[in-house]
């Protein structure tokens, strides 16, 4: 399936917590860093998600906001 996303990160899917309705899967990167999306259960059913998985997290945003800390 082709995205117009051009923000893709590849990694492993570091954990799955599928609790009712929602998932929550944790992405560690391939440099290390981790990445955490919240997706509905069904969705990770149908793509097969598990601990271990190779992925690619895709980030399209319709804002981006950056706070100087």
């Amino acid at each position: 399936m082709a995205l117009s996303a051009r923000n893709r990160l590849s990694g492993t899917v570091k954990s799955l917590d599928t609790q009712g309705l929602m998932a929550e899967v944790v992405v560690e990167t391939d440099g290390g860093q981790e990445i955490t999306a919240v997706i509905t259960s069904s969705s990770a059913e149908r793509l097969g998600l598990a601990e271990g998985e190779e992925v690619d997290a895709v980030v399209k945003a319709t804002e981006v906001m950056i706070e100087n800390a």
